[in-house]
């Protein structure tokens, strides 16, 4: 096969030349409401293409190879002083994978666990392309039915607006839930 970013010859869709020099990670922070912060690892710009191959049917490959590169490395270094659940937001498989489900499987360590299927959009609506006030109209209507009281990071792979972050906060907060922080592979604001 061809590295999708070079096309050279490659085992893996993106050849390991391309993943150490156009991959590397910059860790970005942004708050998003008070005190409450989004970290992301690349700039939307940088891996835009990449992201849009979630809705193709090799998507999850290129997603686990930037969650490899990003998440697995942060989850190395994680350590926390109580175990700290990691959450995906609406990891609900769309044709054949769910590429937040593929996010938060990168993060297991012995600090943190991994709950799947628990924090679901009730609301179908795409938000993708859709403005700050369709978002504020439409909201996704989150239900969780995971643990309580326990410590929580949240995990999507693209933060624009910040909307669907803090009102997955909001139902996990209702929930006695504490969210530390969001993590995402990119940030639409950060170019």
């Amino acid at each position: 096969m061809r590295c999708i970013t070079c096309e050279n010859i490659s085992f893996s869709m993106i050849c390991k030349s391309c993943q150490n020099n156009f991959l590397n990670t910059q860790l970005q922070k942004r708050e998003i409401k008070d005190n409450f912060f989004v970290y992301s690892f690349y700039k939307y710009d940088e891996i835009k293409e990449l992201l849009n191959a979630k809705y193709y049917f090799f998507g999850d490959r290129i997603i686990n190879i930037l969650a490899k590169l990003s998440f697995a490395k942060f989850s190395q270094n994680f350590n926390f002083e109580d175990i700290v659940y990691v959450i995906p937001i609406d990891d609900v498989v769309k044709e054949t994978f769910s590429h937040s489900a593929i996010l938060a499987k990168h993060m297991k360590n012995k600090y943190l666990k991994i709950q799947y299927n628990c924090l679901k959009a009730q609301n179908k609506i795409k938000f993708a392309g859709k403005s700050l006030e369709y978002r504020k109209k439409h909201k996704r209507d989150f239900k969780y039915n995971g643990k309580k009281n326990i410590k929580i990071i949240l995990v999507d792979d693209i933060v624009t607006t910040g909307l669907t972050i803090l009102e997955a906060k909001e139902v996990l907060e209702k929930n006695n839930c504490e969210v530390l922080f969001a993590l995402t592979l990119s940030d639409a604001k950060i170019c």
